[in-house]
């Protein structure tokens, strides 16, 4: 193992909650009377992108709306329950951090969220920017998951070998980036994607340190 990659933001806290009331507190400021419940989300999760979801409701109920100022008045709703202190981390992120860098192992963050989302996630779990050695996000690269630009972007600038990585996703989308990119994935669903279908992804238990460390002892 060279490198461990946490992937989406939802790999170091489970902000798949924080998320959807977002979402939700969005369209209202956009006067739209659309409240996607929990189970209207969890199959929304199979694809990756809040623009795309929005687009592709919009489609469904057949009328014109912008996605991107609304995804901009989610994110902004979202960034400020992180700054509230709705986020921890989940358990075994801490270890897994702290096992890596005792290991010498390269560390990264590798998401297709914006650097706005991933900063302040990082400040409201306490992990400093500085014990990651890249922290890639949409702003780095022309195609988002499941496309495996991403990972590659990563191994590359890293110097390591994608298969001598190893990354953990918490959504289908993650996991077929890493994979397309020759990366092994641990699938670590959050509670709106447990159930979903993760392929050959080696399944993580509850604590991710544990998981991806005790495997490889």
């Amino acid at each position: 193992m060279q490198a461990v990659f946490l992937g989406s933001i939802g790999t170091i806290a489970d902000t798949s909650e924080l998320q959807r009331a977002a979402f939700n507190d969005a369209f209202r400021e956009h006067g739209l009377d659309w409240q996607w419940d929990r189970d209207t989300y969890r199959e929304m999760l199979g694809q990756a992108g809040g623009r795309a979801r929005i687009a592709e409701a919009a489609k469904a109920e057949g009328v014109d709306v912008d996605a991107e100022a609304i995804h901009a008045t989610k994110t902004r709703l979202f960034q400020a329950a992180l700054d509230d202190g709705a986020a921890t981390l989940r358990p075994g992120v801490a270890d897994l951090v702290a096992h890596a860098r005792d290991k010498g192992l390269k560390l990264g963050v590798v998401t297709t969220t914006s650097r706005g989302n991933a900063e302040h996630l990082l400040a409201a779990v306490g992990l400093e920017q500085e014990r990651f050695d890249i922290i890639v996000t949409r702003e780095h690269v022309e195609q988002p998951k499941p496309d495996p630009e991403c990972y590659a972007y990563a191994a590359k600038c890293l110097g390591v070998d994608a298969a001598a990585c190893v990354a953990v996703e918490d959504n289908p989308d993650g996991v077929r980036a890493a994979r397309a990119a020759g990366v092994n994935c641990y699938a670590w669903p959050n509670e709106n994607t447990a159930g979903q279908e993760f392929g050959d992804a080696t399944m993580a238990g509850r604590d991710i340190d544990q998981a991806v460390f005790g495997a490889a002892a």
